[in-house]
């Protein structure tokens, strides 16, 4: 049973041919794998486990999936593109598959000469991510067709959500709630960081979670300095700080959470005080969440409050990002950004710092689709907390 809808499958299909069209390719080649998943999946509604791959759209006909035979089976029962190719450059190295059918890039470019009457100029999306003998053999298979690079514009076609994506993405913001509050009542000092990223995950999985946007991040202490610490060993201890996160997918697309809680229970005089700061950034780039603001204008007001509290040095990411099938993904409001904020995205307000001498690393996150009329919570929940 797969998860994409057949007519969001169709209409993106139709869009990627749009983009041929006024690129005048006769395909297009997305590659994807288990850690560039989103391009991929766009497509599918499904990824490959041990394998990497491709789509590869023609200009007319069905698009097919390039792959693997280990993950054959799979594409043929989840993916919304069940038409199949296996290539030794997407296989498991050195493992072998005796009933297998395996073909090679010229085979291919043989057969969409033969369906499509010519080849001459194919679309690649994600070049920059596709292994350097991938490439190769993609363009030596190819032999004189020209490769043209669009994956700015196949990434932007993912920038506005559809209902159907804003209703999978709202399902996992609530499936963060959840997890959150099983993470919150597991945090206590002796607890080790594996037992709380545990409770979250388990949440999460039993209400229906399809996989996580990262590893639960649990960080107490000083392993709060590293970012995006992803649970260990630790037992917390009373009086620290833990920092938290977590990334439930609801057929494939991430809903988060993220904050900052006391191993005691109760937060101290100065721990209060770091949470202020974070709530007040928050507060500043929410009121930036308006169509029609750049990225440098939604991230200016709270990068102006941390230069004024002494914070501006443990910066490491900006302000906000877009959350979709990835937890973080493109476009990145930051303070260069000059994309523009539009309605039918979806964003995350994701406030933090790391490095402090006191608090050490400290981060806040939650979500909202953009409206005509502003942000829209994704987690009614959240968005109270973090403003109040």
């Amino acid at each position: 049973m797969g998860y994409l809808d057949k007519n969001e499958n169709q209409r993106r299909i139709a869009n990627v041919r749009r983009i041929m069209s006024e690129k005048k390719l006769d395909a297009a080649l997305v590659y994807y794998d288990e850690f560039n998943i989103g391009n991929g999946w766009y497509l599918t509604g499904w990824c490959p486990q041990f394998e990497s791959g491709a789509v590869l759209v023609p200009r007319a006909g069905e698009p097919l999936i390039l792959g693997g035979p280990e993950s054959e089976p799979f594409a043929k029962l989840d993916s919304a593109i069940t038409d199949t190719r296996n290539f030794p450059v997407f296989m498991v190295p050195n493992e072998e598959y005796p009933n297998a059918v395996i073909t090679d890039f010229k085979a291919l470019f043989k057969e969409l000469k033969t369906r499509l009457g010519s080849l001459k100029r194919i679309g690649l999306v994600g070049g920059g991510r596709m292994p350097a003998d991938c490439f190769r053999q993609i363009a030596e298979g190819f032999g004189n067709v020209e490769l043209v690079d669009i994956t700015d514009e196949f990434v932007r076609l993912r920038y506005l959500k559809s209902d159907w994506e804003i209703e999978q993405i709202r399902a996992g913001f609530k499936l963060a709630e959840c997890a959150y509050d099983a993470m919150k009542k597991a945090i206590k000092p002796g607890v080790s960081e594996i037992e709380v990223a545990a409770a979250g995950e388990y949440a999460a999985r039993r209400r229906g979670a399809s996989g996580f946007g990262f590893t639960a991040i649990v960080g107490s202490g000083t392993r709060s300095n590293a970012v995006v610490p992803t649970a260990g060993p630790k037992k917390m201890l009373a009086g620290e700080l833990v920092m938290i996160g977590i990334a439930p997918k609801v057929r494939g697309y991430a809903g988060v959470v993220g904050d900052l809680l006391p191993v005691s229970g109760k937060y101290t005089p100065r721990q209060k005080e770091c949470m202020r700061h974070l709530k007040e950034a928050f507060r500043l780039t929410k009121e930036q969440l308006r169509p029609g603001k750049t990225g440098r204008e939604i991230d200016a007001p709270a990068r102006a409050y941390f230069e004024e509290k002494d914070l501006l040095k443990y910066l490491v990411c900006p302000f906000a990002h877009t959350v979709g099938l990835n937890e973080a993904e493109s476009p990145f409001f930051g303070p260069h950004s000059k994309d523009v904020l539009e309605p039918g995205m979806t964003v995350s307000i994701d406030v933090s710092f790391f490095g402090h001498p006191e608090f050490n690393g400290a981060r806040i996150e939650t979500g909202y689709e953009i409206t005509p009329k502003g942000p829209l919570p994704l987690s009614k929940k959240m968005d109270s907390y973090f403003t109040e």
